[in-house]
């Protein structure tokens, strides 16, 4: 757990230094939203902002949500609900013209979960804890900040398994 907390503090960290001096000169460059579906697997609030000098270009994001589960015990039966942290790290590309306000992301990251959860099926042995993302997001993002969403493909992987998942978010990039 502390390698993946550390993982999390590096990449919050490279996010915020590549901000530091260029920010407030060219607008766009970060994103805050809320997605439902996407690698929050559930639902996720979002921070994404780029390492490069424009809108454009690499970045990551990271987020914080939540995924509640049917839970099933195999002896005893139907055991209730559960409910679970999810930290959501991705590096992503958006590829675009700088003067449009469509662009097009691609990303890869993994999705840490606070317990063991099967997102596949009910199979206690196929939990995880930690899960590989990828994002093929359309972004309508205003070049000078503003109202901005998303909507793409965002399959889960896992066990040798990859689940189709799609994703929907609303946000503003400043």
């Amino acid at each position: 757990m502390k390698l993946k907390l550390l993982a999390a503090c590096l990449l919050f960290s490279t996010m915020l230094m590549a901000q530091e001096n260029n920010a407030a000169k060219i607008p766009g460059r970060m994103s805050f939203y809320a997605e439902l579906g996407g690698p929050g697997i559930l639902f996720s609030a979002n921070i994404d902002g780029r390492f490069t000098k424009s809108q454009l270009g690499f970045g990551g994001r990271i987020g914080i949500g939540f995924v509640t589960i049917d839970r099933y015990d195999y002896f005893s039966g139907y055991s209730g609900m559960k409910s679970v942290v999810t930290l959501p790290l991705q590096l992503n590309y958006i590829f675009g013209k700088s003067n449009s306000v469509h662009s097009f992301e691609v990303g890869a990251g993994v999705t840490i979960t606070g317990k063991k959860i099967s997102i596949f099926n009910y199979d206690n042995k196929d939990s995880s804890s930690v899960y590989g993302t990828a994002s093929f997001m359309y972004r309508r993002q205003p070049k000078d900040g503003g109202f901005s969403w998303r909507v793409g493909f965002t399959p889960i992987i896992t066990n040798g398994y990859i689940q189709p998942s799609g994703g929907v978010s609303v946000g503003y990039n400043f």
